[in-house]
């Protein structure tokens, strides 16, 4: 047992305690509002169809798939409109803060659901505005979080710390599916909002305990020079940009977590409760992955693992479409959510080391507008295909692809195949 604590060594640091704790919470509590919203739309919209013409042809859509998708939409956009400017607000005010402030925000919009939701005045068209603020106050907060973590832990224990956040988040991404599935099944859904906006209060306290405030970056000015900084930071630094970009594509073409409402209800045949089941396996998958990295001191031969992890994810993600059986769904889609963190911290470790503090902030959010937006892209591409072809092939089609990606990748960049571990980038600089 010592000599696991002694491995999960960020633990050691008490202000990246009640970093850790207060994301666990949050994400709970974002894990629940996502799981409700989707359920809740599927809800309202299910059996409804409508009628498009593509060059005089009518084309039958599934009204449930396809504002499904729009939800995908109604995320991406904020993160596309506040994404860099969240970067500027990391690198200029004090981290803690900012967390603080848009946790406090995501208190206000899972309230407003609740009570909307409570009192029957709820409507698909209101979940969507609420959803997009939601969104806004990610985008915002998510490069302070991001860029905090290397100003509480000494570097050498950096990716441990990347791992135990990304193991509690899996944690909380069980719970908070599982316990809002139940919730759903026996109360009204807005008991779910309403505890999701406790989490989010609960997460904004233990941000507040944070003592290390961080130093105050005075160079980075709210104007476009400092932005445009940022960004050609991000993109001179070829492996960084390589990584990015791959797990945009991937996650635009597989993406299907948006679609678990037409599997669970439609395919396996499964109610609410169901559904937070089947909701359950990516970070099932994630969690066992995570917990895997943080007691191993090191991972050998980063880019080939990592080109694998992202074939995996888009292979499960195809075999998930067709199958029929809860079982293998689970299991498969398990299986993208182990794929998916092992990438992650790969990705994770090689931005942070390679990123100096001052930049960090701006370089996050660049990478926030790219892992964010794709799996949000990657539901609305989803929804629109699922809403025509169904969601078996829709889904099927989309993993299929995104393992080809990772083959052509790894063919086409020798770079990030080659890469080892971090004692590449200290023993010379990674274009």
């Amino acid at each position: 047992m010592a000599r696991q604590f002694n491995r999960m060594v960020a633990l050691r640091y008490r202000d990246f305690r009640y970093l850790w704790f207060g994301e666990m919470l949050s994400t709970a509590g974002m894990q629940m509002q996502l799981f409700a919203v989707n359920w809740h739309v599927f809800e309202l919209l299910r059996g409804q169809s409508f009628t498009v013409y593509v060059f005089g042809h009518a084309l039958d859509m599934a009204s449930e798939a396809f504002g499904l998708g729009l939800l995908g939409l109604a995320r991406v956009i904020p993160i596309l409109l506040f994404g860099l400017a969240g970067g500027l607000l990391a690198d200029r005010f004090e981290r803690r803060r900012v967390m603080i402030a848009m946790r406090l925000l995501a208190v206000l919009v899972a309230a407003g659901l609740a009570l909307l939701t409570l009192s029957d005045r709820i409507s698909v068209g209101m979940i969507y505005i609420l959803t997009a603020s939601s969104a806004a106050a990610i985008a915002l907060d998510f490069p302070a979080r991001q860029s905090i973590e290397a100003n509480l832990v000494e570097a050498r224990h950096l990716s441990n710390a990347i791992s135990l956040n990304m193991l509690v988040t899996k944690i909380a991404t069980i719970l908070g599916p599982a316990l809002a599935g139940l919730l759903a099944a026996t109360v009204d859904i807005g008991l779910v909002y309403a505890i999701g906006a406790a989490a989010f209060l609960a997460a904004a306290a233990s941000t507040a305990g944070i003592r290390q405030r961080g130093k105050r970056l005075n160079g980075a000015q709210f104007n476009w020079r400092t932005l445009a900084l940022g960004i050609r930071f991000t993109f001179r630094k070829r492996i960084i940009m390589g990584t990015m970009l791959l797990d945009f594509f991937a996650t635009l073409l597989a993406s299907s977590r948006t679609m678990l409402p037409i599997v669970a209800g439609d395919i396996l045949g499964m109610g609410a409760a169901g559904y937070g089941l089947l909701a359950t396996a990516q970070p099932v998958g994630g969690l066992l992955a995570g917990l895997l990295l943080s007691l191993r001191a090191e991972l050998k031969r980063q880019g080939v693992v990592f080109l694998v992890c992202v074939a995996v994810y888009g292979l499960a993600t195809a075999i998930f479409g067709i199958s029929t059986g809860f079982v293998l769904s689970y299991v498969v889609f398990a299986m993208t959510g182990a794929a998916d963190i092992i990438s992650s911290v790969i990705r994770g470790t090689i931005r942070q080391l390679m990123t100096p503090d001052k930049l960090r902030g701006r370089m996050v959010a660049v990478n926030m507008l790219f892992f964010m937006t794709g799996p949000q892209l990657g539901e609305l591409r989803a929804g629109l295909a699922a809403s025509i072809l169904g969601a078996p092939l829709a889904i099927f089609s989309g993993g299929l692809a995104a393992a080809l990606l990772a083959g052509w990748v790894a063919w086409r960049f020798p770079s990030i195949r080659r890469y080892n571990n971090a004692a590449d980038l200290k023993r010379q600089p990674l274009r």
